[in-house]
């Protein structure tokens, strides 16, 4: 028992008492620590046009008087020089929104903890992955005819004109893609199709059918999983009777 004393109690002199061993360790000061525990929704799903928001969940030490929170891309190449806006939505939790502007892959969050001298005492990183769905590439129909504009019932009326696709605000003929012409007889209400052809060079697209009363025809093109559908302006061609001898 004097033994077990002993260890415990090292020295006492001049009043003051000297702690050794496990009592040591529970009288130094901890340091100030900051922890990036959770980010939801992990990866960030981000859909055309739309806008997905992302939170961060942040634990700190009582002693931490700041916490600041920042995203970046992985890779350097597609740093922002504008920062992402980080908004606080409560005591170190914060939110980030992403929209399809944004880099898509691997991005990392940093969160840095100030003490009340307004000094860094901790950081920590996290990383998360960001996916952007692209959507649809805007498509046109241009240059759209039906000739000739005035045709005997019975004659052929031709149609030509281009589908074309917007690449980088540049717009481009795409090949190989099938429009139908659709037509709208005076004093009917409804479109019915009449002709189709598959897009050549620089999207050029030709096709005929024969004159049977007046009325509107126009060029569609329905898409696909890469191109959004598109609608020329209508073109009126006016059908007259046919000689009689």
């Amino acid at each position: 028992m004097k033994n077990i004393a002993v260890g415990i109690v090292s020295a006492l002199v001049g009043g003051t008492l000297l702690i050794s061993g496990a009592g040591a360790a529970s009288a130094t000061t901890k340091a100030p620590t900051v922890d990036i525990r959770d980010i939801s929704p992990n990866p960030v799903v981000v859909k055309a046009g739309s806008e997905t928001e992302a939170f961060f969940k942040v634990d700190a030490s009582s002693d931490v008087q700041k916490v600041q929170l920042s995203v970046e891309p992985v890779d350097p190449r597609y740093r922002t020089l504008r920062a992402k806006d980080v908004n606080k939505v409560e005591s170190w939790r914060f939110s980030v929104p992403f929209n399809e502007n944004d880099q898509d892959g691997k991005w990392k969050a940093t969160a840095q903890a100030y003490d009340k001298d307004g000094k860094v005492v901790d950081t920590d990183t996290a990383f998360f992955a960001v996916e952007i769905e692209k959507g649809k590439a805007e498509t046109r129909i241009s240059r759209f005819s039906a000739d000739p504009s005035k045709v005997r019932k019975g004659r052929l009326i031709e149609f030509s004109g281009r589908l074309q696709v917007n690449d980088d605000d540049r717009w481009k003929g795409v090949r190989g893609e099938r429009v139908s012409i659709f037509y709208k007889a005076n004093g009917s209400s409804g479109w019915k199709w009449v002709a189709s052809d598959r897009t050549g060079w620089n999207g050029r697209f030709e096709a005929d059918t024969r004159a049977y009363k007046s009325g509107l025809f126009k060029a569609v093109y329905a898409g696909d999983d890469e191109l959004e559908g598109a609608t020329s302006g209508a073109d009126y061609v006016r059908v007259v009777p046919r000689w009689h001898r």
